[in-house]
């Protein structure tokens, strides 16, 4: 009976994490398409950067919307919009208008290279919107369905499903580049087939396009979950409730946690207003800065530009697409790290040991592409490693757990909203930094800003490991430092 309850709850975190692999599958896609994209529109660094980072700019609209979204519509229907975004914005990125070959054959719709680069982006922005709702409702709603003493393990689960994305991601574009051969790319007049004009000739549209079974699968499996038991409390819902925390651990399990909650959502207010009271001063400050600092130390352009990055050590298209392939396999590996060892070391230990290790291999990467070296991949895994292990997971089951359960989505969508923003001027920066002040001096500034962040954890960030949301939201009452803030 056990095993069974086990697999029922391990079975709706699966569906859930759908939409994190969805963004790490596309965050990693585009990595391969870059060079291609920038040939096939004539790209400046700036415009690749703002194309690239586009779909982060939906993401800080999706963070905008979701609290709003999944506190007054559930979890279960804010994850559901989240993946008509993503089904839409899959499909729209494999087909902007063409532009190039043979028009009077067309395969699509025909326009301007500045018609097919607006829709691109508009295309991207709405795919962006459904990972930033992803990116909030994930972590509360494995959050809240999952038992205190596997919750940080359960939670990072949404960060794997992530580093999984972005491995196949890198699989898939070296896949089909090696498919295509010294065709990739080469666009003309001659007639082709459709496969060939998706795979070969304008190969970045079928590497866009292998999101679509995923996006689909992920929309198609939403329908079968049932909606969090603390949602359906805060809303009165309480034969509901009662009913799906029976089925994840049991009647009498079900009884104690149901009266426990109800008891702390008499004291719980909705809105802005109570995020902003003086007992939630200090997660506030955790919930906003803890994400912003994952991202200032450079991952969403490493990951965005991986391939590009790789080849400016060692000159070699082909071999810069295997390195990015290496990345993505040692940021899964190393999120296994995380999702075996939280439990046992805690949040807090795995945090400070992840982001020294950040910062002592972005330093080194820096020095390495100073001194003209091929071997920028050794410090450049060694980041991926530190990150996967610490900030990647971490954040994510840190800012699900701090909130109380009524304004959960709200705080968590101004967590996700500081690390979007911050993600979004990291990648749109990128290129021109590479370009300004070259990949070195690029690197020696994300390693720079990891510092404040190790004093950051050491001082402010406590450990939640073992403990029920509602007593994490008592220890934040009782704790004297929200009143020196």
């Amino acid at each position: 009976m056990k095993t069974k309850k086990s697999n029922y709850l391990l079975g709706i975190s699966f569906v859930s994490t759908i939409g994190g692999f969805l963004f790490g599958y596309d965050t990693a896609i585009i990595s391969g398409c870059n060079t291609f994209l920038e040939q096939h529109f004539n790209l400046s660094a700036a415009e690749l950067g703002w194309l690239v980072s586009s779909a982060l700019l939906g993401t800080i609209l999706g963070c905008v919307v979701a609290g709003f979204i999944t506190d007054r519509l559930g979890r279960k229907k804010a994850l559901i919009i989240a993946a008509i975004c993503l089904t839409f914005s899959a499909f729209g990125s494999m087909l902007p208008p063409q532009f190039l070959g043979d028009l009077d054959q067309a395969y699509w719709l025909t326009a301007d290279e500045d018609l097919a680069f607006t829709f691109l982006i508009l295309v991207r922005i709405v795919g962006g919107i459904g990972v930033g709702v992803t990116s909030v409702v994930a972590p509360i709603y494995i959050s809240e369905l999952s038992l205190p003493q596997n919750r940080g393990r359960m939670v990072s689960l949404y960060q794997l499903s992530i580093t999984l994305g972005i491995l196949l991601a890198f699989l898939v574009d070296w896949l089909v580049l090696t498919n295509a051969g010294n065709a990739a790319g080469v666009i003309s007049n001659e007639p082709s087939g459709f496969w060939q004009w998706l795979f070969v000739n304008e190969l970045w549209r079928g590497m866009f396009g292998t999101e679509i079974p995923i996006a689909l699968l992920f929309l198609i499996l939403l329908f079968l979950v049932p909606e969090t038991p603390r949602w359906l409390i805060s809303k009165e819902r309480y034969d509901e409730a009662e009913k799906i925390m029976e089925k994840i651990n049991g009647k009498e399990y079900a009884q104690i946690q149901i009266a426990e909650i109800k008891e702390v959502v008499k004291e719980e207010s909705t809105g802005i207003k109570e995020l902003l009271k003086p007992y939630l001063r200090v997660p506030l400050l955790i919930g906003v800065l803890l994400p912003m600092f994952s991202h200032l130390s450079g991952i969403a352009a490493i990951m965005y530009f991986a391939p590009n990055i790789i080849n400016e050590s060692i000159q070699s298209v082909e071999s810069s697409f295997l390195g990015a392939v290496l990345v993505g396999v040692v940021n899964s590996a190393f999120t296994f790290v995380a999702i075996l060892n939280i439990e046992k070391f805690g949040r807090r230990k795995l945090l400070l040991v992840g982001v020294v290790g950040a910062f002592i291999s972005l330093t080194s990467v820096g020095i390495l592409f100073a001194i003209g070296s091929k071997y920028v991949i050794i410090p450049l895994l060694m980041y991926v490693a530190s990150f996967a292990f610490s900030f990647g997971p971490i954040v994510w089951v840190i800012i699900s757990e701090i909130f109380p359960t009524r304004i959960r989505g709200l705080a968590v969508s101004l967590g996700s909203f500081a690390l979007m923003v911050t993600g979004f001027f990291i990648t749109l920066t990128n290129p021109i930094l590479i370009e300004q002040i070259m990949p070195s001096g690029t690197f020696f500034v994300y390693a720079a800003l990891t510092l404040p962040a190790i004093w950051f954890i050491w001082k402010y960030v406590p450990e939640t490991k073992g403990k029920t949301l509602e007593e994490i939201e008592m220890y934040w009452r009782q704790d004297k430092r929200n009143n020196r803030i």
